[in-house]
């Protein structure tokens, strides 16, 4: 069964919006073993609407068209969807009053031009999740099937986890079930990691059941995702966990997390069994990583705040590192905490390639003290993220320690 991905709207193409969308129709299709060797973009233009579509049936089982179903005069999916079937158009009287109810409930008049969006392709059935005023649907011609889903991301991801991914799943005779563990890591690189898993991957290759891929995800690190297709939830879920452990005795001393663990999740995880509670100072991290800390812990009860301040001093890899041990102490006291850390970053440095900073990262816990001293990229967006995970790394693997 192959589906491929037509993204509608000129926007797109100009880079106004990211296409986030198709990515995770992507991921979506791959998880449900549905083959997607085809993602398309295209503006705003009924000629090439149409053509892009009859390019996906030509060479796919399945098309998703995302937006354009709007009621604006630029938005002509459902039009061209029509064309492509060769068919004349139905309004469908409760897909209209469902519209006008939801802009009575919101206290709002609805224009006419709303009603466009009840109009659906004779044949066509629309989708039963309509979270908002455009209807998904679900358009067939012949064995072969064109979806069509708002481009808004929330209201797309309920339709195609409701209808599209079912139907598909139907279509394709699929008994099988596929499941994904994610494996979070920090320290080493995606070279790194696949030379050390290189033999593994060689012989899933061979096995052809789980596999393994690797996503650079920036600040998230290196994810590592394992896929299981089995026959049962039962057994995917067996087939991961061994898998999970065979990862985990070649790198696990770099794994962090688990699907949505974060690397800050992961620290206040380890602070709270131990009964400990953090403060920080930042002074190259700009409050970012307070930022993450308190998303985790909102009520505070674990991450007690951090103070953004410089700190003076040489620059030094000794003196830096020095100053982030008392920076750390100092957030400590004065936040009256178990644990203090800092970052701090020295001046940026071109010797050859790109410009870099050295950071010193510390950590007081207890009567114990940490420090670490490493180079990173100087430009400031990169200089504050990877600080503030690095610094959280350190803190991991110290209270592990």
């Amino acid at each position: 069964m192959r589906c491929e991905v037509i993204a509608i709207g000129t926007e797109l193409l100009l880079g106004i919006i990211v296409d986030s969308n198709s990515a995770w129709i992507g991921e979506q299709l791959a998880l449900n073993g549905i083959d997607s060797y085809f993602q398309v973009k295209v503006g705003d233009n009924f000629g090439r609407i149409e053509a892009s579509i009859r390019q996906g049936l030509e060479r796919s089982d399945a098309v998703i068209c995302c937006g354009g179903l709007g009621p604006t005069q630029d938005d002509i999916t459902r039009d061209v969807i029509a064309q492509v079937m060769g068919v004349g158009m139905r309004r469908d009287q409760a897909i209209a009053d469902k519209i006008r109810h939801i802009f009575e409930a919101r206290g709002r008049v609805m224009s006419q031009n709303n009603l466009r969006q009840a109009d659906i392709p004779i044949g066509a059935a629309p989708i039963a999740q309509m979270p908002g005023t455009a209807p998904g649907l679900v358009c067939p011609i012949g064995a072969k099937v064109i979806y069509a889903v708002p481009g808004v991301p929330s209201e797309m991801r309920d339709m195609m986890l409701g209808t599209i991914l079912p139907d598909l799943r139907r279509r394709a005779g699929q008994s099988a079930v596929i499941r994904s563990r994610v494996l979070r890591t920090w320290g080493m690189s995606e070279s790194g990691l696949a030379e050390v898993l290189a033999e593994r991957m060689r012989e899933l290759d061979r096995l052809g059941n789980p596999t393994i891929a690797y996503q650079a995800s920036g600040i998230d690190g290196i994810k590592v995702r394992v896929v299981a297709k089995c026959t049962d939830e039962a057994s995917a879920a067996k087939v991961l966990d061994a898998e999970e452990a065979l990862i985990r005795g070649l790198i696990g001393h770099v794994i962090f997390g688990v699907d949505e663990e974060s690397m800050e999740l992961a620290v206040l995880t380890a602070l709270r069994r131990q009964g400990l509670t953090l403060a920080a100072a930042e002074q190259v991290t700009g409050g970012l990583l307070a930022a993450r800390l308190s998303a985790a812990d909102p009520p505070l009860h674990t991450f007690r705040g951090a103070r953004v301040a410089p700190h003076g001093g040489s620059d030094d890899a000794a003196d830096l590192q020095q100053r982030a041990a008392a920076a750390a102490s100092q957030a400590r006291a004065e936040f009256g905490t178990s644990v203090g850390a800092a970052a701090i970053a020295g001046p940026a440095s071109q010797a050859s390639g790109p410009r870099t900073a050295p950071v010193a990262l510390a950590a007081v816990i207890a009567d114990r003290r940490q420090s670490e001293h490493i180079i990173l990229p100087a430009d400031r967006g990169r200089l504050r993220d990877f600080a503030v995970i690095s610094l959280l790394d350190m803190l991991r693997k110290a209270l592990a320690a």
